[in-house]
Order: structure tokens, then sequence, then C-alpha cells
């Protein structure tokens, strides 16, 4: 396979593998705080009365405030700059303040509508972080290392995610069944362990990592933009999704599946469990509880494997090209998906999850890469922004359809709805197929390297 390549003068430093982790080590703690809603926040709707076609509905929290969210936070870091804080960094500082709080409060809830309540909070701030660490990592690596950070980034969604699923088993190990009011002490653990993650990350990499500063011309132009547009932000975001490069929007269709898909999987494989390997519908039993807890550990399982390999995919990128590297990791996930309802034994259901946990690391880090390569540089935080929207916008679509899908066409069977999102993450692969991959970046040497001296003669 021929390679097209783009050779540009490295206008950044070169950072080491230790600063990489350093800056993305943040990442981890508010994967923590994801982790958790995947596994464990479904789980405690169904505890607190929630019948099962309800949960797409009680997960619209996160597809809402990302799509109003995460583009705004996006086209403000664009605009912001404070000699102390830097430019992104204030805004993933309070959205991990805000997880933790969340993460604090939720096992306190002994309600639907509060727990309800606090997901929208969670989300809230989980979005306000997320976003502007993508731009953190377009803002402060060269073109050839940018691969290298968006996977750094999958490994600690990876880590962060496993510790989170692990917890929940790990505490129901160590604490049993006791309670506190409708919800075991062990939630209370794990969330609570969250709290700490979430805010104690991302204080590393806020201490650990400057920003690079604006040029003097940048700063002019961004008060000056500051002081004109009261609404400035709202419109870089129009203006940046009517100039939006062709092949950006087809990276919408791409997400449409691989997200619609990956909601489905997070909603229904706690039931999906109890009801393939322990027998049970009855979310008020024993055997749901049981079944909460090993979707943890499955859950767990499939990150390891996501971290495992996630590094591995840059070198495999550079070589093969981002499209066809995800391509190849969506057909893993489609497989394990597929397989994965049929399987009655317990220990056994970890197999299919070894081609989910490679399908994840792809789609946490892959699609970005190639994103990157199709926007301005000025542009970063706003665009980041709008390609989260094509990750929100499917969700969105998941919570107020599936329930109606689930119920009516699916036969109010989880087992159908894991089968479901097989098919749809084969049909991401196949809209992967439709984008034009941007030619791959390679940059010159680094140019905090002392410059040669010519002689005379050179001259």
């Amino acid at each position: 396979m021929s390679e097209k390549t783009t050779t540009l003068i490295r206008h950044k430093p070169m950072m080491s593998m230790k600063q990489i982790l350093l800056m993305n080590f943040g990442f981890f703690g508010i994967q923590y705080s994801f982790g958790m809603q995947q596994t464990a926040i479904n789980p405690i709707y169904n505890l607190l009365g929630a019948t099962p076609d309800e949960l797409p509905l009680l997960n619209m929290a996160g597809p809402i405030t990302g799509l109003l969210i995460q583009p705004v936070i996006g086209a403000l870091s664009d605009r912001t700059w404070s000699e102390k804080w830097g430019r992104r960094k204030p805004y993933f500082l309070v959205g991990a303040v805000g997880c933790s709080v969340c993460l604090f409060l939720f096992p306190m809830v002994s309600a639907l509508w509060m727990a309800v309540l606090l997901l929208w909070l969670l989300d809230a701030s989980n979005n306000t972080a997320m976003e502007p660490y993508r731009a953190f990592i377009a803002d402060k690596l060269p073109p050839s290392q940018t691969a290298k950070g968006f996977l750094a980034q999958s490994f600690f969604t990876g880590f962060g995610i496993t510790l989170a699923n692990v917890s929940m088993f790990l505490f129901k190990w160590l604490l049993g069944e006791s309670r506190a009011g409708g919800l075991p002490y062990w939630v209370f653990a794990a969330f609570w362990v969250g709290a700490v993650c979430s805010i104690g990350s991302v204080l590393v990499s806020v201490l650990s990592t400057n920003e690079i500063p604006p040029t003097p011309e940048e700063l002019k132009k961004m008060r000056a933009q500051k002081e004109r547009e009261r609404f400035g932000a709202l419109k870089d975001i129009w203006v940046a999704i009517v100039e939006m490069p062709k092949e950006l929007r087809k990276l919408s269709l791409l997400y449409l599946f691989q997200w619609y898909a990956l909601f489905v999987y997070w909603q229904y494989v706690s039931l999906s469990i109890a009801k393939s390997i322990y027998g049970t519908e009855d979310t008020k039993s024993a055997l749901y509880e049981n079944a909460t807890a090993w979707t943890g550990l499955v859950n767990g399982f499939y990150n390891v494997v996501t971290f495992c390999v996630a590094f591995s995919l840059v070198s495999v990128a550079k070589k093969r090209g981002a499209k066809w590297v995800h391509i190849v990791c969506l057909l893993f996930s489609m497989v394990g998906l597929l397989i994965f309802p049929h399987i009655t034994d317990k220990y056994l259901i970890f197999i299919p999850m070894v081609g989910f946990g490679i399908g994840w690391a792809s789609m946490m880090g892959v699609p970005y890469i190639m994103a990157l390569r199709m926007v301005p540089s000025s542009r970063y935080g706003v665009y980041m922004g709008i390609v989260n929207m094509m990750i929100v916008i499917p969700q969105l679509l998941e919570t107020v359809s599936f329930g109606w899908v689930f119920k009516h066409l699916l036969g109010g069977n989880p087992t159908h709805a894991i089968t479901f999102a097989g098919v749809c993450m084969g049909l991401a692969a196949a809209a992967t197929l439709w984008i034009k991959e941007p030619p791959i970046v390679r940059d010159m040497d680094d140019v905090t390297a002392p410059p040669k001296v010519f002689s005379e003669k050179e001259k």
C-alpha cells in the first residue's frame, strides 16, 4: 500500500514519553468517572425502580450536555489565555472538580429522580473536561507525535475504566451485601475512590505540564476578538461548521453507527449478562447484583485489552494508515459483540471482550488522528468540540429511539440488544471505507536543536 506523506517544519519541541504520559495522566481520572457511568449508573437506575425500556431516555444527559457544552467549551478555550493557568487547563480542572463532587454524592441518592439529576451534573462536568483535553494534545505536540498523544489518552481510558470496573467487583467481594439504605456499601466505596482519582490525576497533569503561550500577535488578536464579539464563541462554532472540510463531514457517518452501538452496549450489558449467565431478569434480585459486579469485571477486562494495545496502534497506523487500522479494529469489535450474548459460561464471556477492547482502543484515538489532519491548528478547540458533537448526536438519537426499538423490534430481550450493537459496529467499519484519509505527517528535526552554523562558502 502506497503511503502519501506531507513533510512539515516543526514549530513545537518533541516531548519524551514520560512527558506525554504525564500530560495525559489527567485523562485517567476523567475516564475513571466515565467508567463508573458505563457500568454503575444503569444498574443503580434498575435498583431504584427503572424498567429496561426506560434506560435510553434516562441516559439522555450524556448526549444533551455533550451537544451543548463541548463545542462551546472548545470555542471558549481557543479564545482563552491565562499566564498562570494557560488555555485549556482551566477548563479540564473545573470539569474534574465537578466530577469529583458528583461521584462523591452519587451513592447517597435515594430516589430515581435524584440519580438522574446527578447524572446530568456529572456528564456536564465530564464534557467540560473532555474536549479541552483533546485540544491540549494538538496544542502541545508536533505533528509526528499527535498520534502517540491521542493513543496515550486511549491507554489511560482503558486504565481508568478498568480500575473503575474492577473496583466495583473488588469492593463487593470485600464488603459483601451490607447496605446503606437502598444501595450496597460497595457502591459507596467505588464511587468515592473515583472522586479522589478524578481530581487527583488532573492535578498531576496541570502541575507537571505547561502550555505553549500564544505569540504577542495571537494574544492581541485573541483579546480584540473577545472585546469586539460578545457571542464570538457561538459564531466560531457556526463558521467552523459551515467551513468544515468534506472528509470531516464523512466522519460523522462513522461516528453515527459506532457510538449508537456503544451506548446500546453500555445500557444493556448488565441485563444481558444477568439473562444469559445468571438466568434472571429480576433487577431486584441478588443474582442481578452478582451480574452487575461481574459486568464490572467484564468491562474492566476489555479496558485492560485497550491499554495493552493502544500504543501498538501508533506504529501500525503509521505503516498502514489510520483509516485501515480503524476498520480492522471495528471488525474485531463487531465479532466480539455478535458472539457475546450467546455465551452462558461467565468465564468464557471474557473471550469476545478481547475484540471489543481492540475496537475501543481505536475508537478513543485513531479517528482523532484523522480529524486533526483535516483542520487548521488555530481552530483545534472548536473543531475538537464539533467532532465530539458527532459523537453525542448518535448518543442522543439512541436515547430517544432505542427504547422503542428494544421493546417492539427486539422483543425486550437484552441479548438481542447486544447483537444489534454488533451489527452497528459492522456498519461503522463500512462507513470508514468512504473516508479519504489525509496524508500522513512527517516533520523535520526538533526546533530546539542548536542551529547549524554555515561557513561563508556554504552561504
